[in-house]
């Protein structure tokens, strides 16, 4: 019997539709679990955050943003991402199942991987990696343990989104030693990533299928990430001298320590992985033999260093292993003689080839003349000075032609791109034209208070600009659901009337939720509930007495924070006491009219002997009842006696 506690995840519904199976995996950020979608009847993997990043609104927030941006990825090297939600207290992403291993898995079984079996992965991670850069996603956290080798063949990215939602705090000890080994040096140095960052790392992981070892080792984090920031990444062929050049050239291209050397982004990688296939890959066999043969340990010096080894109709080393029956494998100087026969009869074609090619080319080699030396990549000139990029270009024996274009992102008067892209191999003496940027590309924006929040950010959008921050407050005089105003996101300035803005920069609105309900004169529980319906708190405040508003009543709400009212925010209610008490003031002795009209002044109600009171009137004021002194409502009823005029 385990030993290791029962999850109480494990048969949990969650959102009423996830049946939780089995847990996964759990990481530094969440727990990965097996589930049953009830709704559709498919297992599916539904990752829940850790508790701790849960209870952050921010990384919250992050998480849904990030979630959204890999659902928006259809791709089949792309983990697909079905759902996000919350219940209760739990924040969860439910993904496509996948039954097999990682990257990671298959690393440790075999160690390191063979050339084809390396371009292979290589090329499934590039293609759903570009998808990805194309969309304008950068995923930050690629490593072996993100690769997903299912069951069916199928090779796919995993944990997009994820990454850029945990602050640097999140990782600790053995996870940070793992992220640390992929880190590209300008996410060492100064904390900011781009497609590159992804690039490097995928360099990086090229390395560790290739020569089964990582790059960096050390004992602490700080060791390999001031290796990735200082150092060059080694070429694979230092470690494994069978590794094809092109795949070292490849490594040190990917992992450049400056971003502007390495690819742009993994699609212009993957260009250039599958120009390198045809090279790298052998032709198949005619004999149909397996791609992978044993050789034997007594080869001459000569025949390992050739660059094609034919191998005759059978195995050097029978299938069963060296203990078979001698009988069936030919002898090694048969196989030697015969394969060095074949490599000298290929000999004399190539050099008759290499003859034409060099009366053809005047003397240039094969290489250089129709083979990859013909051509150069177009370097990364973003952000270089026309004339500094116009020195890198002739360097490599092309023409320059200069351009103009508007960017939101390059300052002006520098380079924001070339055509061709930078990446694209090009033959020497091609033009390629320097694009210098111009800055943003101005653009007026239309009135926008009084739209509605959905027309007011099509309007924008429509004009390449974006949406910044909305912020929801109630407004007495604007109707739900429109805007009051709009502001330039780059400096504040208004534009709610419309005005001039630039391309590719965000629009900031205020978006009205009508106004706050009026509570005076309700209950204090239908007061609340009134506000709680707008998403307002309710609190009970001082209390004033009223002539107009029954005791227990709410006289007034009112804001108990200055500014505009949002929700959430929270309401203090006046509360009735009912009228004020009137003390009853002296009157005995006034003259009888005198004392009517002090009492009749204050509100109150009289009472006497109305035959009397013609009398009275030349008469004093004998007795009040109540007597004077008594606190008493408002409008009540005081009764006068006027004194005796026979004494």
């Amino acid at each position: 019997m385990s030993d290791t506690p029962a999850d109480p995840m494990v048969g949990r519904l969650i959102d009423g539709r996830y049946q939780v199976r089995s847990r996964i995996a759990r990481g530094g950020m969440a727990t990965v679990y097996l589930a049953t979608d009830l709704r559709l009847e498919r297992r599916v993997a539904i990752k829940i955050m850790h508790g701790h990043l849960a209870d952050d609104n921010t990384f919250k927030a992050r998480f849904v943003q990030e979630a959204r941006s890999a659902a928006r990825l259809a791709h089949p090297n792309v983990v697909n991402v079905y759902d996000q939600g919350q219940d209760a207290d739990m924040a969860y992403l439910v993904m496509e199942y996948l039954p097999g291993i990682t990257l990671r898995d298959l690393l440790k079984d075999y160690g390191r991987l063979t050339s084809e079996q390396t371009m292979d992965i290589l090329e499934a991670v590039l293609s759903g990696l570009a998808a990805a850069h194309k969309a304008g996603i950068v995923h930050r956290d690629l490593k072996p343990e993100n690769v997903l080798l299912a069951d069916d063949g199928r090779i796919k990215i995993g944990d997009f989104g994820l990454a850029r939602a945990v602050n640097n705090n999140t990782a600790t000890g053995q996870a940070l030693l793992g992220t640390i080994a992929y880190l590209s040096p300008e996410l060492v140095t100064r904390g900011i990533a781009d497609a590159r960052s992804d690039i490097y790392a995928l360099g990086i992981m090229t390395y560790e299928m290739l020569t089964g070892e990582q790059p960096y080792v050390g004992e602490a984090p700080m060791q390999i990430a001031y290796q990735h920031a200082n150092d060059t990444v080694p070429m694979p062929s230092v470690r494994v001298p069978t590794i094809p050049h092109e795949l070292d050239e490849l490594v040190l291209w990917a992992t450049a320590r400056d971003p502007e050397q390495r690819p742009r982004d993994a699609r212009v990688m993957l260009d250039q992985l599958l120009d390198l296939d045809t090279l790298v890959r052998p032709a198949p066999a005619a004999s149909g033999l397996a791609s992978t043969m044993v050789m034997p340990g007594g080869l001459t010096t000569a025949v390992a260093e050739a660059d094609t080894q034919i191998l005759g109709a059978a195995p050097l080393i029978p299938a069963g292993g060296v203990n078979d029956t001698p009988a069936e494998a030919p002898a090694n100087s048969t196989v030697l003689t015969e394969n060095a026969r074949k490599r000298k009869h290929r000999g004399y074609l190539l050099f008759a080839l290499v003859l034409i090619l060099a009366a053809l080319a005047g003397g240039t080699g094969w290489y250089f003349g129709s083979g990859p030396g013909s051509d150069v990549p177009v370097p990364s000139l973003t952000s270089s000075s026309p004339e500094n990029a116009t020195s890198q270009l002739t360097a490599l024996g092309l023409e320059v032609a200069l351009g103009t274009e508007f960017s939101g992102t390059i300052p002006a008067g520098l380079v924001s791109s070339t055509d061709p892209d930078s990446g694209t191999r090009v033959d020497k003496g091609s033009t390629v034209t320097l694009l210098v940027s111009q800055g943003p590309q101005p653009i007026t924006l239309p009135v926008l208070a009084g739209l509605s929040s959905d027309a007011a950010a099509a309007a924008v959008t429509d004009l390449s600009a974006g949406i910044g921050a909305t912020d929801s407050i109630f407004d007495d005089t604007v109707e739900s659901g429109l805007v009051i105003s709009a502001s330039r996101e780059s400096d504040g300035g208004d534009v709610s009337q419309g005005g001039d803005y630039f391309q590719g920069m965000n629009v900031n609105l205020v978006v009205s939720l009508g106004p706050v309900p009026d509570v005076s004169g309700e209950t204090v529980d239908d007061a609340t509930a009134i506000l709680s319906d707008k998403g307002l708190l309710a609190t009970s405040g001082e209390e004033l007495y009223s002539d107009s508003v029954d005791a227990g009543d709410v006289i007034r709400a009112a804001p108990v924070n200055e500014g505009p009212v949002r929700v959430g925010d929270t309401y203090s209610l006046t509360i009735s006491r009912g009228p004020e008490p009137v003390v009853i003031p002296d009157v005995v002795g006034l003259p009888w009219n005198e004392g009517k009209q002090a009492l009749t002044d204050l509100g109150f109600k009289l009472s006497y002997n109305l035959g009397a009171d013609a009398i009275a009137a030349l008469l004093n004021v004998a007795t009040t009842d109540p007597v004077a002194g008594t606190a008493v409502e408002k409008g009540s009823t005081i009764t006068l006696k006027p004194t005796n005029p026979f004494g």
